[in-house]
């Protein structure tokens, strides 16, 4: 791994870095507001254009393994290179589909070529900066991101409007393609990292102890907010009489309290030490966890009370999120590509068993929800409590 780089130059790494994961975010909130009119235009099915969403995540759990696996013996540089110019002409192609199945397929592939930044971002950080520093930077790009799911749809009801259906992927193709080559113009400015060549693939992280109680409760953490999020809108509207304004307010608060906390993590972080964060950060969520559990099984209804207890999850994902994800990457013993892509699988698969779950029950109130998301933070804490962690540096 390369040593930290500063000034200039790692300014521009950085704004590559935030860059690419940002589209790769964007290739499944830009799409969002066209989803419900593709039956009309492409045929098929509302249910068959659901696939169109999930298809995208199924591809890019793929492509983060294969990403995570090629990061481990070439340099990331190159290969985020190729994932660019693969995602944008893969978006360009779907946006010329004749047919619902066309577009699913293709956007399977999509998912899969757009996934190399988030493989590559934790380690490319990591050697940019060091340890101490990368935490703070893990933290303003988390902020970033989450930014992504507020405003990119309202950028593809814009596009929706004015251009139609295909508008988005035609963006899509077009940042990606000119990223791609701001990448390999300025790519001198990246860290030349190539996580390490060690044998066994993703074996040796799977039967890692430590490695595991990073990532897992990472992703249960993570997972329980996006369970709730997934939910919230179905719940608001169909078992609580409120409307998709008080979801979009529950997000908006979220987002703030959220980004709130994860800027702040990198100075408390250096204060209190990483091992303390984690576990604060994971106790808040799980409060709020229980107390969100506690309001439904007394039969609670207010969208209010429920968005004042959505705040603990978000401050506490935002407190323990960036130093969570930096020791799983450290954890992983050098192995940065395919740590960061087991931890992102995990999250994926977190959030889709735990929405799987709960859909059966989403019109009987907030009480399934509550329960799903209680289990995923109170197995956060079990799983910090069983597994000793990595020593404090």
């Amino acid at each position: 791994m390369t040593t930290g780089k500063h000034g200039g130059h790692a300014g521009i790494a950085f704004a590559l870095i935030v860059t690419s994961t940002v589209l790769g975010i964007a290739g499944t909130d830009l799409v969002l507001p066209a989803v419900p009119g593709l039956p009309e235009v492409l045929g098929g099915t509302y249910a068959q254009a659901q696939f169109v969403l999930a298809a995208f995540v199924t591809g890019a759990a793929v492509g983060l393994l294969a990403f995570g696996t090629l990061g481990a013996r070439y340099d990331q540089r190159r290969l985020l290179v190729g994932s660019l110019v693969a995602y944008g002409l893969v978006s360009a192609l779907a946006g010329f589909s004749t047919s619902l199945d066309m577009l699913i397929g293709l956007r399977f592939l999509q998912g899969a070529a757009g996934s190399a930044a988030a493989v590559f971002a934790p380690g490319m950080i990591r050697a940019l900066y060091g340890d101490e520093r990368a935490i703070g930077k893990l933290g303003l790009l988390g902020s970033i991101e989450s930014l992504t799911p507020a405003l990119a749809p309202v950028a593809g009801v814009w596009l929706l409007s004015v251009a139609g259906w295909n508008a988005s992927f035609e963006v899509i193709a077009a940042l990606a393609l000119l990223l791609a080559a701001a990448v390999a113009t300025l790519g001198r400015h990246l860290p030349a990292v190539v996580s390490g060549r060690r044998s066994g693939g993703y074996a040796h992280l799977l039967r890692n102890a430590t490695f595991l109680r990073y990532a897992v409760s990472h992703a249960f953490t993570l997972g329980a907010l996006l369970v709730i999020v997934f939910a919230a809108p179905t719940v608001f509207v169909a078992a609580l009489g409120a409307g998709l304004s008080d979801f979009i307010a529950m997000q908006l608060t979220g987002i703030a309290t959220f980004i709130v906390a994860a800027n702040a993590t990198g100075r408390l972080t250096a204060r209190f030490g990483a091992e303390r964060m984690i576990w604060f950060g994971t106790a808040l969520s799980a409060l709020g966890g229980v107390a969100m559990l506690a309001y439904a099984l007394i039969g609670g209804a207010s969208t209010l009370v429920v968005t004042a207890l959505f705040v603990p999850f978000n401050f506490g994902l935002g407190f323990r999120g960036p130093p969570g994800f930096h020791r799983a990457v450290v954890a992983a013993h050098g192995d940065d590509a395919r740590g960061a892509a087991l931890v992102v699988v995990a999250i994926l698969g977190t959030t889709a068993a735990g929405t799987a779950v709960v859909a059966p029950f989403i019109t009987l109130g907030l009480l399934p929800l509550a329960l799903a998301a209680a289990a995923l933070v109170l197995g956060a804490l079990l799983l910090l409590a069983l597994i000793p962690p990595l020593p404090e540096r």
